[in-house]
């Protein structure tokens, strides 16, 4: 009799839900989803450390230069924290002069436009740089450039120097307010990105 209990015992507890038997016997199945999105590519300029560049009084007002333009530093401002979420992007730099608001005709022997350089720095293996070429009249002001391509995603303060402050032949400046502007673009570069 001791032999016909352990088989039915065994396939009694088969037969119950739960058992180690029944679990063994194929309870379990597995399914998958798949789970996708996307990132967009961005690139962003930090907010600029000085919104303004006041580079005061540009001529000199006494010595053997006075009414010509005076020696002025160089000014930097800073773009924290900049990036690109791809490969293959680039800054441009377009600089404009600083032009005086008087409308009126330039006289002959003076100027009323300043040029200079506007370097951007810390992004590619190279500064990319652009330097106006204003007339004395303050014509043609503008001039731009593009960098060399980053061949990867970055982060890092961006760093722009107005250095090189220059009068057309170095002529007298007309009094007055004068305005220039700087515009750094960080993008895909021509060709550059995926």
């Amino acid at each position: 009799m001791k032999a016909l209990i352990i088989p039915i015992a065994a396939v009694a507890a088969a037969m119950i839900p739960g058992s180690a038997l029944a679990q063994a016997a194929g309870d379990t199945s597995t399914g998958q989803v798949i789970v996708n999105g996307n990132v967009a590519r961005l690139c962003i300029l930090g907010a600029p450390s000085r919104a303004t560049v006041d580079l005061g009084q540009m001529a000199a007002t006494s010595g053997t230069r006075v009414g010509r333009i005076a020696v002025l530093g160089d000014q930097s401002v800073t773009l924290p924290i900049s990036f690109c979420n791809f490969a293959g992007s680039a800054l441009t730099v377009q600089v404009t002069a600083l032009v005086s608001t008087d409308a009126s005709p330039v006289q002959p022997g003076f100027a009323k436009a300043v040029n200079y350089t506007a370097t951007a720095s810390n992004w590619a293996l190279s500064p990319t740089a652009a330097t106006s070429s204003a007339s004395a009249s303050g014509a043609t002001p503008s001039a731009t450039s593009t960098g060399a391509t980053q061949p990867a995603p970055k982060i890092a303060d961006v760093s722009v120097t107005l250095s090189g402050f220059t009068a057309p032949s170095d002529a007298l400046l007309t009094a007055g307010i004068y305005n220039g502007l700087v515009v750094v673009t960080l993008g895909p570069a021509v060709g550059g990105g995926s």
